[in-house]
């Protein structure tokens, strides 16, 4: 339910992961919007009506102030036996369920973007009627396009704030730094190749689980040209910004789930 920019990298990430094609049915119902999505993805078009009567596991991701609608829609054809999983930022188990008088089992999931290269971040939670048994069901669905975490509902908003919204924020550091570099007399694709691998190496060094204050430390010498650029960052309160603008997102994500 829901092919636009999330949706698309949601039904992408399956695809590429290895969900056949025709074990997947989208709800669409513009009519070119429909042959465009059969000709790229090779997968059915149906109404969302028609889409909900048939799915064993439904999955919502359009905006969160179009969820209300949807399942207006859709509600009388969802059975209690439907798996609901919802990707939609802000909207809570609860809401949903109110909407679909079947009492179906319905899970939560805050996914990210890098699910279209295997490496999402997706964070699950159950609503009243879902188990370990739903739970497992998510987890196997979202695991082949990156990691699975549970965590309970009342975190899900800052897990938006931090990993939903998160690649937006490295992608903007990444685009500063070649603008530096740039600016500092390199040609734009050096630039961009030098971030690009030194942001790759960086998270994989993260990974194996070393402290970033320390992978920061180890970097640092004295009087040297880190610490010179980190005394800048923090006289700009970089550190401060990125906590407001954490925030910030947190609250949004609310605000969603409240529309």
């Amino acid at each position: 339910m829901g092919v636009g920019r999330l949706g698309g990298a949601v039904l992408s990430g399956l695809l590429t992961a290895g969900h056949p094609a025709g074990d997947v049915v989208v709800a669409e119902k513009d009519p070119d919007r429909a042959r465009e999505i059969t000709a790229r993805h090779g997968v059915a078009v149906d109404s969302p009506a028609a889409v909900a009567a048939r799915a064993d596991v439904l999955l919502i991701v359009v905006k969160p102030q179009d969820v209300g609608a949807l399942l207006a829609e859709i509600a009388a054809q969802v059975s209690a036996e439907t798996l609901v999983v919802s990707l939609a930022a802000g909207v809570t188990t609860d809401a949903i369920e109110q909407h679909l008088p079947s009492c179906p089992p319905v899970i939560r999931v805050m996914t990210n973007t890098p699910l279209l290269v295997g490496e999402a971040m997706s964070a699950i939670c159950a609503g009243a009627y879902a188990g370990e048994e739903q739970l497992a069901a998510a987890t196997a669905l979202l695991a082949p396009v990156g990691q699975v975490l549970r965590v309970s509902e009342a975190q899900l908003d800052a897990v938006t704030a931090l990993s939903g919204s998160g690649p937006a924020y490295f992608f903007y550091l990444v685009e500063a730094m070649v603008e530096a570099g740039v600016l500092l007399g390199l040609p734009r694709p050096l630039a961009a190749r030098l971030v690009n691998q030194t942001a790759l190496g960086s998270a994989r060094m993260l990974l194996d689980g070393e402290h970033p204050a320390l992978l920061r430390e180890a970097v640092t010498s004295p009087a040297g040209t880190t610490i010179a650029a980190l005394r800048e960052l923090d006289r700009h309160g970089v550190r401060a910004a990125l906590m407001d603008a954490l925030e910030a997102a947190r609250d949004r994500s609310r605000e969603l789930g409240r529309a």
